[in-house]
Order: C-alpha cells, then structure tokens, then sequence
C-alpha cells in the first residue's frame, strides 16, 4: 500500500471508533493513550492469525492428498508409491481411491490421477499413459481349449464381462466388427481389478489394459491371448490446480510419477506412452 492509502485508513479506523488513535505532529506520528491500550490486544489477534496461517501452511506442505480410479491405484501405484515415501520420508502421502471426481480447485486434493479424453479446464495436466487393452487368461485355461489363433476363436472360450464395451472395441479393432452380443452373459464385474483376478484364477478371459497387469503377465499368470491390441479413448493424466504448480511436494511427486511411468513400460511395446492422436 501506499503511504496516502495507509493515511486513509487509518483515518476510516479511527471514524470508526469515534476516537484518535494516532497523534500527529510534522512529519512524526505517535499512538495516543487510546491506542497504546489497545495495541497489545491488537498485536496479539495479529499473532494468533499468524500463528493460524503459518499451522495450516505447515500442515498442507507435510501432507500429500492424491486420488486415484480403483484399477490404477491398486494394480499400479500402490506396488510403486513406497518408493516416493522413502525418497520424501517427511511427507504423510494420503492415497484416495475411487473413481468419483473430486474438486481439485476446492482443495479436496493435491493431485488427481484421472482417465480423460485430454487435459481439463482450470487444471494443469500431464500425460501419463495410454490404455492399451487385448484378451488375456491363464495358461492352464488355454491348456483346456484348442488353440485360439483368430479373434473368432475367442468367441468358443468363456468370456468374462463378456458384454463389457472393450470387448466390442477389442473385436473393432481386431476384425473390422464386434460379433453378436452373447446370449450366455455369464459373469460381469463392475471392476477391471475383478476381472483380472478372475483370469488368473482360470476362469476364463478377461479384457485388460496391459500395463495395469504387467507383473502378472511377467510372472506368467496371464498370457495375451493374440496379438491385437486396441486402445480406449480415454488416457491416464496427472493432474493439479494452477495454485499448487509450484509447491515443492506437488512438483517432487510430479517429477517422480512421470519418471516411475516411462521406467515401468521398459521399451512400451503396444504403445502406451505415445499420446493419442492430436495430443502430442
């Protein structure tokens, strides 16, 4: 402020009391028996704010709140997320899972890891991954069937989450049209993490984006079933309100993330850190 704008309202302050506060005399200024009383009080209420402001400043800087969908949190950052807590031991990490949206300019949270088309209004957003999805089982499932070598051929499997629409994007993409919807639905989950677990148990197969199931595709729980691979129309982004860009805990976590994601898909070899078209 300047110093007219600090005249005046000290000027509003003391209309508004109805006494002067200040004593005037040339060019100095003293506080006049009225205001000597009061300032201690005053100067404490200033204190106690301060000491407000600076606990909740405190607080935000030594707690991360990151929300993440079911699938991505579970099968992926939680196996990961211990190495960020070593590297930045004095930050408390609160991980929310879910699916819901939660009001990132609200301050619900510090960081979303969310599937959208492209980058959301208002928000700072970094590509993290594609969602590149194909047919996968377990070994001892295809042991019991002839061998699946055309999209057709998936069609004399069990299929779990048979109607599930990446079922038709995968038959899309592989053969040009999905088939007729089963008959015979037989068992849907709500949940990519479900289906998984489900495959592995040999149950029969289950439609699965690749990297969210590459430690059991390594181990050889599952197995790709063919080749083909579609991808869905929504990516994986970071994301975070502009007010919190250059807060030390969000740009450690950013830098982090971005490095665990190009690390674990090794050479990418269905493409999954290639931004979609028009992204780039």
């Amino acid at each position: 402020m300047t110093q007219a704008a600090v005249s005046y309202q000290m000027k509003l302050l003391e209309e508004r009391l109805g006494a002067p506060l200040f004593a005037r005399s040339g060019r100095g200024i003293a506080l006049t028996d009225l205001g000597r009383r009061i300032a201690p009080q005053i100067s404490a209420a200033f204190d106690t704010m301060g000491d407000a402001f600076a606990a909740v400043h405190a607080e935000s800087e030594s707690v991360m709140r990151i929300t993440a969908p079911r699938t991505l949190a579970t099968n992926w950052l939680a196996g990961r997320i211990g190495s960020f807590q070593l590297a930045r031991p004095e930050l408390a990490v609160r991980l929310q899972v879910g699916d819901e949206m939660v009001d990132l300019l609200a301050g619900e949270a510090d960081i979303a890891l969310r599937g959208a088309r492209g980058p959301m209004p208002g928000l700072v957003s970094h590509f993290l991954m594609r969602m590149p999805f194909a047919p996968f089982a377990s070994p001892a499932l295809l042991a019991k069937h002839p061998p699946v070598r055309t999209p057709t051929d998936l069609l004399a499997l069990p299929r779990i989450s048979s109607r599930d629409d990446w079922w038709d994007l995968w038959f899309a993409a592989a053969m040009g049209e999905a088939p007729a919807a089963d008959q015979n639905a037989g068992v849907r989950f709500d949940s990519q993490i479900l289906d998984g677990s489900a495959a592995i148990a040999g149950h029969g197969v289950s439609i699965l984006s690749l990297p969210m199931w590459l430690p059991s595709v390594q181990s050889g729980q599952l197995v790709q079933v063919l080749p083909q691979t579609a991808y869905y129309r929504n990516s994986f982004w970071l994301m975070y309100a502009e007010n919190k860009r250059n807060q030390p805990k969000v740009r450690a976590f950013r830098d982090w993330l971005l490095e665990e994601v190009r690390t674990s898909m090794g050479d990418d070899p269905h493409g999954a850190l290639v931004p979609p078209e028009g992204l780039a």
